[in-house]
């Protein structure tokens, strides 16, 4: 468990390492050691004081040497990474951090929640305007650095914007970042239905990188025609989901793309033949089949999970088997 408490101005979080041994017939036997201490300065800067831990043959690190005294460590990443365990509830913050504004029911490690408002007021902006989410992403998130959507987060603030989801917002500015487009601008910044203009540039992006693909493709596009052209054209349905062959690299390529999976590579396999399920023009699963036998050999959604109607295309393409043995007999 860990302990939020202030001492002379420092913010101070004691970690204490309880133990229950229990024998049935007997009374339960408690234990406990403090076994890390983190002095935090109003200014963000920090301090460890540490038990010795074992660091030899384990993989935990957090197998304390409990009789060895607590003491100033060098500072490493190790201490952020241990598990704290639960907070006790009735807390004592220093005036900084109260200022900051620091909230209980944030799910965060205690040193990441205080030593973040104490160092990046940045962060406190986003507790106080009401940006949560953001402020929680940054926290638990460390490849995403908050210096690359600021510009963009102070427009939002400024219009009153709250972003709900803020992972997708900030993988939308990727985008709009990768287009060019003016991240001052609310007009863009600012979306009203975030997730269709999410999944509109991320439409635009996947085609974008694939025609970069197709251009160093584009010699292969005619050994492909030749080699799979007698069986474009062919399409199925039976009412509810649609399956129709892939006819050229590009839109292998494409299909890989959105389906995150590597079938864009499968252009050169010359027993298989590539099939694209959708629903409403949605894409469900791509199914490959083996020319030689004439057999699924495997059907993949997004991801190369399967989906719910994972057995119904199966069957639906099996059907219809006939169609692909009349063209390869042609």
């Amino acid at each position: 468990m860990t302990i939020i408490t202030a001492h002379k101005g420092f913010q101070v979080l004691r970690t204490v390492m309880i133990k229950c041994k229990g024998k049935v017939g007997e009374t339960a036997k408690y234990s406990y050691s403090e076994v890390m201490q983190r002095w935090i300065a109003p200014n963000g800067k920090y301090a460890t004081f540490a038990k010795l831990r074992q660091t030899m043959g384990t993989m935990y690190y957090d197998s304390w040497i409990f009789h060895t005294p607590l003491e100033l460590r060098a500072e490493n990443d190790v201490y952020d990474r241990i598990f704290t365990g639960e907070v006790y509830p009735r807390q004592k913050l220093i005036p900084e951090v109260k200022r900051a504004g620091y909230k209980k029911n944030i799910k965060a490690k205690p040193f990441d929640l205080s030593h973040t408002l104490l160092s990046d007021n940045r962060m406190e902006t986003l507790l106080k305007t009401g940006q949560t989410e953001l402020f929680k992403l940054f926290l638990n998130d460390k490849s995403r650095k908050i210096s690359d959507y600021w510009a963009s987060i102070r427009i939002c603030n400024r219009n009153g914007y709250k972003i709900k989801d803020a992972s997708l917002w900030c993988d939308y500015i990727n985008y709009l970042r990768y287009f060019g487009k003016d991240l001052h601008n609310a007009k863009y910044v600012c979306p009203s239905y975030l997730h269709k203009e999410h999944d509109r540039y991320m439409d635009k992006k996947a085609k974008a990188e694939t025609q970069k693909e197709i251009e160093k493709l584009r010699e292969k596009e005619a050994d492909f025609a030749e080699a799979k052209g007698k069986f474009f054209g062919i399409l199925f349905s039976d009412g509810t989901i649609t399956v129709r062959v892939l006819e050229s690299i590009e839109e292998m390529i494409l299909e890989g793309k959105f389906m995150h999976h590597c079938v864009g590579d499968y252009y050169s396999k010359a027993d298989s033949l590539i099939l694209s399920a959708t629903i409403n023009g949605k894409r469900i699963e791509t199914v490959e089949i083996s020319l030689s036998r004439l057999a699924v050999i495997q059907s993949r959604g997004v991801c190369n999970k399967n989906t719910e109607y994972h057995d119904q295309i199966i069957g639906l393409v099996n059907k219809n088997i006939p169609l692909i043995q009349q063209r390869l007999a042609a």
